[in-house]
């Protein structure tokens, strides 16, 4: 059944490419033409992507950096992203709105989440950027809280690999593929598959996660058809 509406959460990485940093214009734009593919179906789409094809405030942070300062520089480089991708979907003829939850009123709006829910219900897609503005939270956290807060049917987080495994499979070939799972189990396995943070959220709160590979081509278009793709996590019936 198709989806409603949907949260995608992207890495900055997904938009590397073959790049060593920044943002490949090819994988920009073919991502773009997948998320205007699902609002033809009639899906109403947010994203969320991360910062890390830029820096990380992380690794700032671990390098002696101050981590405020870190995790802010980290914010103003998911605006960064998330103006590249408005770019490429409006070159799509897709209305797009960028909300900012640091105050940059000159590139972008400001996050009000009544008009976040306006721009959705006008079909607009619409990318939440600067994280939730604080320190100390990361990306898929805002994914989280913003996919409650819209009142997102899924959240999609899209990946290098085509799912939630036992253990990293590109160094641990025998990993096994969990096809379905609840957020506890993700969280007693330690699976990494979102911070501990953005987990209870979706849990509290009863929003499903899909993680899905999204190199592979038309696999977004089909989760937000309904489509049993990648890993479900869902909270205990």
């Amino acid at each position: 059944m198709q989806h409603r509406r949907i949260l995608l959460k992207l890495s900055g990485e997904a938009l590397l490419g073959d790049t060593s940093c920044g943002i490949d214009p090819v994988i920009l734009q073919r991502i773009a033409a997948e998320v205007a593919e699902v609002v033809a179906a009639g899906t109403g789409i947010a994203l969320v992507i991360g910062g890390g094809n830029i820096l990380r405030g992380a690794g700032l942070a671990d390098a002696g950096m101050d981590r405020v300062t870190a995790d802010q520089m980290g914010m103003l480089a998911t605006v960064m992203n998330a103006l590249a991708m408005q770019d490429a979907l409006e070159r799509l003829q897709v209305p797009t709105r960028v909300m900012s939850a640091l105050k940059i009123n000159q590139v972008c709006e400001d996050y009000i989440r009544r008009r976040a829910m306006a721009h959705l219900d006008a079909g607009r897609v619409t990318l939440f950027a600067a994280g939730i503005g604080n320190p100390f939270f990361t990306t898929d956290s805002a994914a989280s809280l913003r996919a409650i807060e819209i009142g997102a049917d899924l959240l999609i987080k899209a990946t290098k690999v085509d799912g939630i495994y036992s253990a990293d499979p590109v160094t641990h070939p025998e990993a096994v593929l969990y096809p379905r799972l609840t957020y506890d189990q993700a969280l007693r396995e330690n699976l990494k598959v979102m911070d501990a943070t953005a987990i209870v959220l979706c849990r509290d709160n009863r929003v499903p996660l899909r993680v899905m590979n999204i190199y592979e081509p038309g696999a977004l278009v089909r989760a937000a058809a309904g489509e049993d793709i990648g890993s479900l996590v869902e909270s205990e019936p």
